[in-house]
């Protein structure tokens, strides 16, 4: 297949099966660029329903918004995209059909440059992935965080995510700096690259 038609083929699939699922799913994941970050950059957003907003006093009739929940790119984006692909594999229509959104981070040098549906488990990961990987230099435990966190059932996924976003700021912030130690250790533990091999074995 020529790689013109392999781009109709692939627009087609989007047409057809993934921009369909974008007005009602509960997350998306924007693939785009910055001016100021290595290319492309990951944005999670959270579609906010109505009742859940608190910014909808003086509406009279509030919709509902999607809100930035992180972001992912640089180094951090490399480590953690074989990590990011398994994630979004999984993800399924309202039929229960697979989307195979992966291939649309499926080379070296993503290309695409849209949106992609998450369902609720794909979004609480790549939530918590997205959040604990800020401001953490080595690369091994950004890696970990990630595949560990896509251990996590739906449920877990879940949980952990409100109680890195459900609180107060200093409340939140503690949770992260909590669980990144639970995940991924101190940054100079000599067990991170043994259990991260042993991870990517079972993988």
């Amino acid at each position: 297949m020529t790689k013109s038609k392999k781009k109709i083929s692939s627009d087609i699939h989007y047409a057809r099966r993934v921009r369909p699922e974008l007005n009602h799913a509960k997350w998306i994941l924007r693939i785009t660029e910055h001016k100021d970050k290595p290319m492309p950059v990951l944005i999670l957003k959270e579609r906010i329903q109505p009742d859940q907003r608190t910014d909808t006093r003086n509406l009279v009739a509030p919709r509902a918004v999607l809100k930035e929940k992180g972001f992912l790119y640089g180094p951090s984006l490399t480590r953690c995209l074989p990590v990011l692909k398994t994630i979004i594999t999984r993800v399924t229509d309202q039929a229960d059909i697979p989307l195979e959104m992966q291939q649309y981070l499926n080379k070296k040098r993503i290309i695409f440059r849209g949106n992609l549906p998450l369902d609720d488990e794909a979004g609480y990961k790549l939530g918590l992935i997205f959040k604990l990987q800020e401001r953490i230099k080595k690369m091994d435990r950004v890696e970990l965080i990630a595949r560990r966190v896509d251990r996590f059932t739906k449920e877990e996924a879940a949980y952990w995510y409100s109680r890195i976003s459900n609180f107060t700021d200093a409340a939140n912030r503690w949770a992260m700096a909590g669980m990144k130690i639970m995940l991924a250790g101190y940054s100079n533990d000599k067990n991170i690259e043994k259990m991260l091999d042993k991870l990517r074995l079972n993988y």
